[in-house]
């Protein structure tokens, strides 16, 4: 495998010599860190880490290889900016490998970087919180990367959704993944349901399509007019609100949609980046976590029915306890006692902060599904 002596500059002035195995050039972004053991292609390939470099506290990546089938994005393009990496293994083995993570990275223009002390990486943002970065195989110099990182705009100041969020309305029927059968199987559909796509992770329609939920997928310029008529015609029976990157706040026209559908009192169900516009289009806004909640081993309790969900999680926004006002309650995390889950009083609408479709992750929380298939019926 050809490598090149890559470097790292954190916006503190810290510097970090390393080896790239993926694309060249030179790329800044947030840097935040993922405690999942498996699933690096599923993390690597959800749309939410666009403009993010993922560092993964597993030492050991690539051993399994990449796959078509496990790609998360929607559009099967990944727009991660990167991953950082300690030790990067190019001899893949696994039965379902196509080929091997160091030339799919290079084929998305995605950068890898590895020999790096991630433990002390991990620790720095847990101390200090995301911090921007510039990550470069063209230069070394300390003084021209800090010159580039501080002349980027930061990821808040970017509407990542405008391109990754779908240009075509389109009807999702694809196959859902049995790990019971090693195959896949068609599901059955009694009803039809909106998904607003802000940067859907497959895994979500496979949920939803497998509870008998036929979704027809569109972008994030969505009309709330048409589906209100829709609604109101019966053609559809609810609306599904996606995950997607970036600072909820700077979707302006999108949270206006939203709040008209919420006014017309349609069922929906909000994930992710969908659980943090619903709170804006309330009225209650959300507010950024120091390093946020990135991993499939995040212990949330279900307030309903007094259980704890071991969770998967990908998100730097959190909503505020004052929509305890509105919404109750229904799952917190026990990391930190932030809110995971909320039921609105007067709506008929649930959203989840964390990911019950667990790709990566346990599978604990996937019954959410089924509650808002009955919901939407």
């Amino acid at each position: 495998m050809e490598t090149k002596i890559a470097y790292i500059y954190l916006e503190n002035g810290e510097m970090v010599e390393a080896l790239s195995f993926g694309a060249s050039g030179t790329k800044t972004g947030e840097m935040i860190f993922n405690t999942s053991l498996t699933g690096y292609q599923e993390i690597l390939t959800d749309p939410s880490y666009a403009g993010q470099f993922v560092v993964f506290c597993m030492p050991e990546i690539g051993i399994v290889g990449v796959n078509d089938k496990d790609v998360e994005s929607y559009s099967k393009i990944p727009f991660s900016k990167g991953i950082i990496v300690r030790n990067y293994n190019d001899f893949c083995s696994n039965f379902r490998s196509t080929q091997c993570l160091a030339s799919y990275l290079k084929e998305n223009d995605i950068m890898g970087i590895s020999n790096v002390d991630t433990r002390f990486l991990t620790k720095f943002i847990r101390d200090n919180g995301a911090i921007n970065i510039v990550v470069s195989t063209e230069f070394s110099s300390g003084k021209k990367l800090k010159d580039i990182l501080e002349s980027s705009p930061k990821i808040e100041e970017i509407n990542y959704i405008k391109d990754i969020s779908t240009k075509k309305v389109s009807k999702y029927d694809k196959s859902t993944f049995s790990f019971d059968l090693l195959d896949y199987k068609k599901p059955k559909f009694s009803k039809k349901i909106i998904v607003i796509d802000f940067g859907i992770k497959q895994n979500i329609l496979n949920e939803l399509s497998a509870v008998g939920l036929e979704c027809e997928v569109m972008g994030h310029k969505f009309s709330s007019s048409e589906i209100i008529k829709r609604y109101k015609n019966k053609e559809i029976g609810g609306v599904f609100l996606s995950n997607g990157p970036g600072d909820p706040s700077i979707l302006v026209e999108e949270i206006a949609e939203i709040k008209k559908l919420i006014k017309e009192k349609i069922p929906m169900f909000g994930i992710c980046l969908g659980h943090q516009l619903l709170s804006l289009a309330h009225g209650y806004k959300t507010y950024k976590l120091a390093f946020g909640h990135h991993g499939a081993n995040h212990p949330v309790k279900n307030m309903q029915t007094n259980e704890v969900e071991i969770t998967s999680q990908n998100h730097i926004y959190s909503v505020p306890e004052s929509i305890c006002e509105i919404a109750e309650v229904t799952h917190k995390n026990l990391f930190d006692g932030t809110i995971e889950g909320l039921k609105y009083k007067d709506s008929p609408i649930i959203s989840l902060q964390h990911h019950p479709e667990a790709s990566p992750g346990p599978k604990e929380a996937a019954k959410i599904f089924k509650e808002f298939f009955k919901m939407v019926k």
